[in-house]
C-alpha cells in the first residue's frame, strides 16, 4: 500500500501585495468574479488566495483549475492548520478556477499573471460584472483582441455597460438636443 504524498507547504507569494481579486456584486452570471495572480506557482497562489479570502466567503476547502494555466503538478496545498484539496483539469485550458468553501462555489476568471495593467484590470472588472454571460476565455480573447482602453470605459460595477458600446447608449444627452 502507498502512502499519499503529503501536502506541499507553500510559502508567501514572493511577488507580494494586494489580492487582485473581484467578485460579482449583485447577479452572477457564468462567473462570480475575477482573480489575477501573481505567477503561475498554484501552490504559493491558492496560498496567498485562500489567506486573503474575504472571511464572509469561508475558508477554501477545494480548488478545481485548469492544468495548463498552471506550473507544476499539485494535488493538496497546506495553507496554515488546513489542507485545501487541488483538482486539476489536465485537459483543457479554460482560464478558470472552482472553489469550494464551507458555505459555496465559486467559478472565477484567472487572469493570467503575463497580463499587462490595463488589460488585466478590464479582465478583472469584465469579469466582476453582474450577469456577464461570456466564458472566461471569451473574456480574455475580448481585452487582448481590444486598444488598451479605459476599463472604466468599456465595464460598470452597476451592471449598465457590456459588450460593445452600451455604456455610451445608456449615457443621459443634455436636454434640447
Amino acid at each position: 500500500m502507498s502512502t499519499p504524498p503529503s501536502p506541499l507547504p507553500a510559502t508567501p507569494a514572493a511577488a507580494g501585495g494586494p489580492l487582485r481579486l473581484r467578485l460579482v456584486d449583485g447577479r452572477p452570471g457564468q462567473l462570480d468574479g475575477g482573480w489575477w495572480p501573481r505567477s503561475r506557482d498554484l501552490a504559493i497562489e491558492v496560498a496567498d488566495l485562500a489567506e486573503q479570502l474575504p472571511a464572509h466567503l469561508g475558508p477554501i476547502l477545494r480548488v478545481q483549475c485548469s492544468g495548463p494555466d498552471w506550473d507544476g503538478d499539485v494535488d493538496r496545498i497546506l495553507v496554515g492548520d488546513r489542507t485545501v484539496v487541488v483538482v486539476s483539469r489536465t485537459h483543457d485550458h479554460e482560464h478558470h478556477v472552482d472553489l469550494t468553501t464551507d458555505r459555496s462555489t465559486l467559478r472565477l476568471l484567472v487572469v493570467p499573471p503575463g497580463f499587462n495593467d490595463a488589460d488585466g484590470e478590464e479582465a478583472l472588472l469584465a469579469a466582476a460584472t453582474p450577469g456577464n454571460a461570456h466564458s472566461a476565455g471569451d473574456l480574455l480573447r475580448a481585452v487582448t483582441d481590444e486598444d488598451d482602453v479605459d476599463p472604466r470605459d468599456r465595464w460598470r460595477d452597476d451592471g449598465t455597460a457590456g459588450w460593445g458600446g452600451a455604456a455610451a447608449a445608456s449615457s443621459p444627452r443634455p436636454a434640447g438636443r
